[in-house]
């Protein structure tokens, strides 16, 4: 890490997310009906259909609306988030849980998490949603750097910190301008939305902690969750 590399932060654009929250809740109820329509004609069909071409083309049909559910159901998270329900949790707790989640199944990322924890790190969160947050950045950090090592570090201080660096590419300038807009995207056409880090951000400031994104010296990225602790 480079001490002359200023952290990226990025400060709420209140009217935004107030435009975002109306659109999600109408486009959202909207979409969804004729959603569930195509996806019940489809699984009709697919109940009698018998030739594999069409099985495949049907399934495909059927994918596809369960693609745009899914971007629907981000954009109500980032959005409108369900009401939290915070009680007093141990962070470190809930990183090992998800690491073994986000690896198990996966041999491909076997080995390529490694965890500094420092014991029990009290905090105060809905932990529903603070395991959205490591999930969502983890998961990122290894996609982000396929073949090397993410390094997770938990921390005690004034606040609960989260620290997730890998060595992938990093963020150009644009990207950094961007980071937390809703529907940009750095990566490939096709790979996203860009939903990651605008849903961690929101969860996160809702909770009263901040996030921070430190591009690595000479590539990689570095994201630090500043989470309050538990009384």
């Amino acid at each position: 890490m480079s001490g002359q590399t200023e952290p990226v932060t990025v400060a709420a654009d209140d009217s935004r997310l107030e435009s975002l929250a109306e659109f999600a809740a109408g486009a959202g109820h909207e979409l969804n009906n004729p959603l569930a329509t195509i996806v019940g004609r489809v699984q009709l069909l697919l109940r009698d259909e018998t030739d594999p071409a069409r099985r495949q083309a049907l399934e495909t049909i059927a994918g596809q609306a369960y693609r745009v559910r899914d971007m629907i159901s981000d954009v109500m998270l980032f959005a409108r988030p369900p009401q939290s329900e915070s009680r007093a949790g141990d962070l470190s707790e809930v990183v090992d849980t998800v690491t073994r989640g986000v690896i198990q199944g996966r041999p491909e990322r076997e080995g390529r998490v490694a965890v500094d924890g420092a014991g029990p790190v009290p905090v105060h969160a809905d932990l529903g949603q603070l395991a959205v947050v490591v999930e969502e950045l983890l998961t990122n950090a290894l996609e982000a750097d396929t073949e090397g090592v993410v390094e997770v570090t938990v921390s005690d201080g004034d606040s609960a910190v989260l620290e997730i660096r890998d060595q992938g590419p990093g963020l150009d300038a644009v990207s950094q301008r961007h980071l937390f807009d809703p529907f940009y995207s750095g990566r490939q056409a096709g790979r996203g939305l860009g939903f990651g880090l605008p849903k961690c951000w929101r969860i996160v400031n809702l909770h009263g902690g901040r996030i921070e994104v430190e591009p690595n010296e000479p590539s990689g990225l570095c994201v630090r969750v500043f989470w309050p602790r538990a009384a």
